[in-house]
């Protein structure tokens, strides 16, 4: 049985805006970049990549933030869907929360990958995937390249869309 997104949805969390740049985007970066709670040395490395951004491009770090996300953010995803007791990768768009979430999420993962003997910091990592990114290349950029291909792939079963 299909479950109603009214029906089962409950109330979206609050996020307070972030001390330094009074923006909740900042503060969904710090928390996804967090580890074991630590959010004040989290917040620390975020700000010591926006510094370093805005030294190299000469830009505020919110606009460079909001073009880092639009360049990685999905438009397209496939979800699983049953039909006939076989299972169809269906493309369907990505909502707006959830385009921003795996934008952080991807942006976050690829700069812990990142090479040790090249960044000492992850604020330094952060910083470098997020100019990759500018440049529409990197890790986060072909994640939301897989997945669009994904979805182009599996177009024939677009019909299967609820």
């Amino acid at each position: 049985m299909a479950r109603s997104s009214s029906a089962t949805s409950r109330p979206r969390r609050i996020v307070t805006p972030d001390q330094k740049y009074h923006s909740t985007k900042v503060t969904k970066l710090i928390n996804r970049a967090m580890i074991d709670g630590k959010k004040s040395i989290a917040t620390a490395q975020v700000y010591l990549a926006f510094e370093v951004l805005e030294k190299q491009l000469k830009r505020p770090a919110l606009d460079v933030l909001d073009e880092v996300v639009r360049n990685i953010t999905p438009a397209m995803e496939v979800r699983s869907r049953r039909v006939g007791g076989a299972s169809y990768q269906v493309p369907m768009p990505v909502r707006p929360a959830r385009q921003y979430s795996l934008a952080t999420r991807w942006l976050v993962e690829e700069a812990r990958k990142r090479s040790n003997s090249t960044y000492h910091t992850f604020g330094e990592k952060l910083a470098a995937e997020m100019l990759d990114a500018l440049k529409n290349e990197g890790g986060a950029i072909s994640k939301k390249i897989t997945m669009h291909k994904s979805a182009d792939a599996n177009k024939a079963f677009a019909h299967f869309r609820w």
